[in-house]
């Protein structure tokens, strides 16, 4: 439930404000496109501006959740509360303030948590003042319905105040927003993309640090499935709701034959190969994209794959850095994670996918081992396999 009158949403960023003046500027203005980009895709009336060190949403109270849900889909952005605005006075901030209250506060402990912002000399003021009387204020409103309790540490109902030197904003929630940086403040990365739990949550962290993504996926043909080239196609629609304003277009990789061409030639290291020949390919693209790295879900020891050997094995097949968020993570909490995302339902869809892994893999390969036993024109095949790529256009909602 919102204040009564909440019609604008106040927005708060995070890592960006330790950025100096002019790195700043360019951060919260990318920011603002990003959340008005959010706005207009999902159809929210809504204009962002900015405001000292805050941004703000002017929109409607019947739009007012709508907005500071979009909001807080934006990268960059720590929370979001929907916020009535009133004159910075004492009398004003204690007259909206006993207001929410009377719609929020059904009993139990609460707390008048308040910052003033500004010079000491314009407001006559300090922010325990205002807790300290807005707080008994409230406690007299209510007492008559309620047996009123004040816990500052763990209230029940906590009603927040933000006083500046223009204007005070009273809300009643923060909603988290992911952190991070604002999408494309950074250079943009190629996101491998299998379709499994994994990759799309990989990819997601590295939008999260600002970074655009360029999603690949490897379609192996009968070492796949039309089900396995569905969940991709979904897992990327999902990441691309984040991002409305970039360009979220798959590339489909024919990779049929080379991995028919491994299972055929090598054995306990076809799977590393095969791995190698990825990032031959998201390589090659990175360079034509002016991509600056590769994202992946791998995730030490989680696979024979990805034994700590084997992925500097696998890594040594490209030039450029290989970025694994998720490699310290437990499966458990990677699966948490895709849950809050949106892209484990689909993810859990069987495949069959591990067609092309031997029976009993290598999991400590040296790099001449792997080099000597694959195809010497394994490169070669990469670039060709690159340029025969098509591009999928995700239909996001």
């Amino acid at each position: 439930m919102n204040p009564p009158g909440a019609d604008t949403v106040l927005v708060r960023y995070g890592d960006m404000g330790v950025k100096s003046p002019q790195v700043l500027g360019r951060m919260e203005q990318m920011l603002c496109d990003n959340i008005q980009a959010l706005l207009d895709d999902r159809d929210i009336v809504g204009t962002v501006r900015k405001e000292h060190s805050r941004l703000f949403i002017d929109t409607t109270e019947a739009a007012v959740d709508d907005a500071t849900d979009a909001a807080c889909d934006a990268f960059g952005v720590v929370s979001a509360s929907p916020v009535t605005i009133t004159d910075p006075t004492m009398d004003a901030m204690e007259a909206a303030v006993v207001e929410a209250s009377r719609e929020v506060y059904t009993g139990g402990a609460f707390a008048v948590s308040a910052r003033r912002a500004g010079e000491k000399h314009e407001h006559p003021f300090s922010s325990e003042d205002i807790e300290r009387q807005i707080g008994a204020t409230v406690w007299e409103a209510t007492e008559d319905r309620f047996e009123p309790e004040v816990d500052l540490e763990q209230p029940d109902c906590e009603l927040f105040v933000e006083c500046r030197t223009d204007h005070a904003y009273v809300y009643v929630e923060k909603r988290a927003g992911p952190g991070g940086l604002p999408l494309g403040t950074q250079d943009p990365v190629v996101a491998l993309i299998s379709g499994g739990i994994d990759s799309p949550v990989a990819a997601w962290e590295l939008m999260k640090r600002g970074c655009p993504i360029i999603p690949v996926y490897f379609d192996f043909e009968e070492f796949g499935g039309v089900d396995h080239q569905a969940r991709v196609i979904e897992a990327v629609e999902t990441l691309a709701r984040y991002a409305p304003n970039f360009d979220m277009r798959l590339r489909m990789v024919p990779a049929g034959k080379v991995a028919r061409l491994l299972v055929d030639e090598l054995d306990n290291t076809r799977m590393l190969s095969l791995r190698r020949f990825m990032f031959m390919v998201a390589e090659h693209v990175a360079r034509e994209e002016h991509a600056v790295g590769i994202v992946t879900g791998e995730a030490i020891g989680q696979k024979s794959s990805q034994t700590g050997a084997n992925l500097m094995t696998t890594t040594a097949a490209t030039s450029l850095p290989v970025y694994r968020p998720l490699v310290t993570m437990d499966k458990p909490e990677i699966v948490e994670r895709a849950k809050v995302l949106g892209t484990f339902h689909t993810a859990n869809i069987q495949a069959g996918c591990n067609r092309v892994a031997p029976n009993r893999p290598e999991t400590r390969a040296s790099l001449a081992q792997v080099e000597s036993a694959e195809p010497a024109n394994l490169p070669e095949l990469a670039i060709e396999a690159a340029k025969s790529a098509k591009r999928v256009y995700p239909q996001t909602a």
